[in-house]
């Protein structure tokens, strides 16, 4: 019940088992183009290209930098917590002049700050993160196409703790790329980060002037094999391709209104079963994210002594925070499979004797 990995099903791990095959195999590349397909069905998006990268969350995020900047280019960057700042670490690699726009830790960004600084400004990007996992603060995506728009920006969205967890509409939210990773609320092992990029994206790769930095992530590359080329450009991860493609087939079994509506319900109980403990949730209800609950550690309580305590205990791993909320704060979560009223009821519990104790 930590910021990532969560558990991950009996069938996942089944899948992820099975024999290895070629990556041209024709049952693999059936397997591939299904997986394409259901996660373009929890992206909410009809985005061609849409697939796996091979390598975990944060490459998704070097995809999308990489592939969309090039150097001397303008980039607005939203960032209250450890990823927002994380892409602008990125974004400065790739030669971009960033612009920042800050919410205190803990806060949503106020989209008219962002506004202002897009007001008479021209920018190629425009990037924000939908569900800083750092903080457990969900951003609403809805004012940021407009704002995009008036700096003739591009619209791209961290989505790693938010796929499959709560509502990300790529499309309807007008976003240009997103990039996910298959350890959150996907309930799968980590090792492969879902992207997706728009046509108006794809357009931008294509009339690049410079070549992208890095090969390994060179989408004009890359999507050659996951297109009808199949042109080789890597080994494709086989297992973990078959494995996500169990879990995005769990995720649409149960139903995306359904899956939503369970991380809700279980966050509830979370909150309530936290705040009767006499504990605080650092971030305001009405920006709490579902899968991710920020958790102010009290005064007096050693923070690394309670999670051992929990782990040696009762096999319940939870997350210490980051950044300014270092020892100040746990990250409980509540993603995939691990959002169920048996986890809610562990947790409270054990937290409750781990506290008495001190």
């Amino acid at each position: 019940m930590g910021p990532g990995p969560s558990d991950v099903p009996p069938e996942v791990l089944a899948a992820l088992a099975r024999p290895t095959i070629g990556h041209l195999d024709p049952e693999f590349l059936t397997v591939l183009d299904e997986t394409q397909s259901m996660l373009r069905q929890v992206f909410g998006t009809e985005n061609a290209l849409t697939l796996p990268i091979s390598a975990t969350g944060s490459a998704g995020m070097e995809t999308c930098f990489v592939n969309l900047i090039e150097p001397g280019d303008a980039v607005l960057i939203c960032r209250n917590g450890v990823f927002g700042g994380r892409m602008a670490e990125v974004a400065r690699r790739c030669g971009a002049e960033v612009t920042l726009v800050d919410a205190p830790w803990g806060r949503a960004i106020d989209p008219d700050e962002v506004a202002r600084a897009a007001k008479n400004a021209r920018f190629k990007v425009l990037a924000l993160v939908h569900a800083e996992t750092s903080t457990g603060v969900l951003q609403d995506l809805e004012p940021f196409r407009a704002i995009a728009d008036s700096a003739g920006a591009m619209l791209l969205v961290d989505a790693v703790t938010s796929l499959g967890g709560v509502p990300v509409e790529v499309d309807r939210h007008g976003v240009d790329a997103v990039y996910s990773g298959t350890q959150k609320c996907l309930s799968c092992p980590p090792g492969l980060s879902p992207v997706s990029f728009s046509e108006r994206a794809r357009d931008v790769i294509a009339k690049r002037t410079a070549p992208v930095q890095s090969w390994y992530l060179d989408l004009s590359l890359i999507g050659q094999y996951f297109g009808g080329e199949r042109v080789y450009h890597h080994t494709a991860p086989v297992n973990m391709i078959v494995a996500l493609h169990e879990s995005l087939r769990l995720v649409l079994q149960e139903g995306l209104p359904a899956r939503y509506a369970r991380h809700r319900a279980q966050a509830a109980a979370l909150y309530e079963g936290l705040e009767a403990l006499g504990l605080e949730l650092l971030v305001e209800p009405d920006i709490r994210l579902p899968p991710l609950t920020l958790v102010r550690i009290p005064d007096g309580v050693n923070d690394v002594a309670v999670r051992k305590q929990l782990l040696a205990q009762h096999g319940l791993e939870i997350g210490g925070g980051l950044g300014e909320f270092k020892g100040k704060a746990w990250r409980i979560g509540l993603m995939g499979a691990s959002a169920t009223p048996r986890h809610v009821a562990l947790c409270v519990e054990a937290l409750g004797q781990a506290l008495e104790r001190m």
